[in-house]
């Protein structure tokens, strides 16, 4: 028993000093956020000796926050949308077809999981560059092919938990297949449809690599925008830094805001 108590408290000290690691860089980004340049090559790790805000009026100015957040608010939530919807009338689609060509569908969207990006990017970029449309349209289409293949794996297995009986007392009530999925089967994959939109707004809303390929800077998503940013202010890190605190206060807002939602999307699929 004695053992056993010691064991915990081994664990629970483990535990606080891989919280603290964690937490580290978040500490050394908001701290010196707020100091002067000078202050963060003489103090870096202690509180600032007076807290200056102007680090970030400059920063926001700059990295033109106002339509870097929009352009990623717009491009997140429109592609999440279409994801869902479509990858859950796939899911549906193949889940209830039991035939040799529906399960050969299902298999090659599995083994487009398997596909790395980076291995597609340099044809995908040259195909739509010599169609001219390298734009926020483009870059939606984009992120619907690289993400309904996860997701209509998900649906596909939630699909499996809801019974045949429902489709035929549909059918003898005179509803289509498009009304019993709309009325009757969506509805009830909304668990799981919670859970899509949780993993493919976190990658799309963090991603970098494919907006800098398809989309200026014009038109730059927050990522991309701090990449822009911190090229400029490499050796003006109380600018960045700045900078950097200001791009994560939405992640935070949007979970705070939704953290009982994403809590149970993400338990509750993982039932299903």
């Amino acid at each position: 028993m004695k053992q056993k108590k010691i064991g915990l408290v081994l664990l629970e000290i483990f535990g606080l000093l891989l919280a603290i690691l964690w937490l580290s860089p978040f500490y050394l980004m908001v701290v010196n956020a707020f100091k002067t340049k000078r202050e963060i090559f003489t103090n870096v790790l202690g509180i600032p000796e007076e807290f200056t805000f102007e680090n970030f009026n400059q920063a926001f100015v700059e990295l033109d926050f106002v339509n870097s957040f929009l352009n990623s608010f717009f491009i997140s939530v429109v592609s999440v949308a279409i994801i869902i919807l479509f990858s859950a009338m796939a899911g549906y689609a193949l889940a209830r077809n039991k035939s040799k060509l529906s399960s050969i569908i299902f298999y090659f969207f599995v083994g487009a999981m398997l596909i790395p990006f980076q291995s597609v990017m340099i044809p995908l970029v040259s195909i739509f560059g010599q169609a001219e449309m390298l734009n926020q349209a483009s870059l939606i289409f984009m992120y619907l092919g690289f993400g309904c293949s996860l997701s209509i794996f998900l649906y596909h297995g939630a699909m499996t938990g809801i019974s045949n009986s429902l489709d035929e007392a549909a059918k003898i009530d005179g509803a289509n297949k498009f009304q019993t999925f709309w009325h009757i089967i969506f509805p009830l994959l909304k668990p799981i449809s919670v859970t899509v939109g949780i993993l493919n707004v976190i990658w799309i809303w963090n991603d970098f690599l494919l907006p800098s390929l398809v989309i200026g800077e014009a038109n730059a998503t927050i990522p991309l925008k701090m990449f822009y940013f911190f090229g400029q202010y490499t050796k003006q890190w109380h600018l960045a830094l700045a900078g950097l605190t200001i791009a994560i206060i939405p992640v935070i807002i949007g979970y705070f805001f939704a953290q009982k939602q994403i809590i149970k999307g993400v338990s509750e699929g993982a039932v299903k």
